[in-house]
């Protein structure tokens, strides 16, 4: 036990790692918020502990050693758990917070409206929920679980399959009642309204796939309006703008609220794509984290079981 205290400085080993990274002290005294000689004289430290130089210093600048390249991956690894650890710790302080990130539209059209009953039954628990597209870095910032869209696996997390996705037109009953869509070849009557969203799924159809499949042709199917968020489509159809190409997890409620219906152009079209939660392992322990982890399973399950007796029934 105590040959594994004996450890060496921790700045050192910040040094050496941020220097290491950039190959350059001046970069890694930026970063450090420190001068390039306190970097030199860390690393100096470091190398006078382990007994072995760590730096090749060259004509073309700064390589590392043999050993100083074969220690570098486990020593940021053990910075990322570091930084794990405190992010625990700090989550422990303030039990009352939960951090999620989820892609916007999701967040807008399905979570939120969901939401209440997670608070309902988890008083003690504030959610604070990001809605962003960005991949969030669990070892550089305090987010508990992200909810990402695609195609999974995600590797070093915990990964849990919400649902899947398929892809429907939609459109308002208003529109419909004024000009009925009754066949592909019927939406040459209408607007088109178009998912723009930054989304790299090639088994997500647009509309030029989607007409092309059933063999419509002798009109422009990219014309139409161009909305870069899912949710923002929906939306537009919501008010009758045209007929769109919609994700039906995304549109679910709208459709069963009556606000969209959906023409009869038989089932929805499966995509590659699925919801996934993820998070680090270590947050599993966090007892907000398992109270929403658990939630949001059973909110996912009834959903799929929801659409799943829609398709075996009288629905879409």
């Amino acid at each position: 036990m105590e040959s594994r205290r004996r450890l060496p400085p921790l700045n050192a080993l910040r040094a050496f790692e941020s220097a290491a990274r950039h190959l350059n002290f001046s970069r890694a005294a930026d970063e450090l918020s420190v001068t390039p000689g306190a970097v030199s004289q860390q690393i100096q430290n470091l190398e006078d502990y382990v007994g072995a130089s760590l730096f090749k210093r060259t004509s073309r600048g700064l390589l590392l050693t043999d050993s100083a390249q074969t220690a570098l991956p486990a020593l940021r690894e053990a910075f990322d758990r570091l930084a794990e650890a405190a992010s625990l710790l700090t989550a422990a302080v303030d039990g009352r917070r939960l951090t999620l990130t989820a892609p916007p539209s999701l967040a807008a059209k399905w979570l939120v409206p969901r939401l209440g009953r997670f608070e309902a039954a988890h008083p003690q628990v504030d959610v604070w929920l990001s809605a962003d597209m960005e991949l969030v870095d669990f070892a550089s910032t305090d987010v508990d679980l992200a909810i990402r869209y695609g195609a999974g696996p995600y590797l070093g997390l915990e990964v849990i399959r919400l649902m899947g996705e398929s892809v429907l037109p939609v459109m308002s009953p208003e529109l419909a009642a004024a000009n009925p869509v009754n066949s592909p070849a019927d939406l040459a009557r209408h607007v088109l309204l178009h998912d723009g969203s930054p989304v790299a799924d090639e088994s997500c159809p647009d509309w030029v796939m989607w007409l092309a499949a059933r063999g419509v042709r002798g009109f422009d199917a990219n014309r139409g309006p161009r909305f870069n968020q899912s949710s923002l489509v929906i939306e537009a159809a919501v008010a009758g703008r045209g007929v769109a190409l919609a994700k039906r997890a995304l549109a679910q409620d709208d459709l069963d609220a009556g606000r969209l219906i959906a023409p009869p152009m038989g089932a929805a079209m499966s995509v590659d794509f699925a919801y996934y939660l993820v998070h680090p392992k270590a947050k599993g322990r966090l007892p907000q984290v398992k109270a929403f982890v658990g939630w949001i399973k059973a909110e996912a399950a009834a959903h799929e079981a929801a659409l799943e007796t829609l398709n075996n029934g009288a629905g879409i």
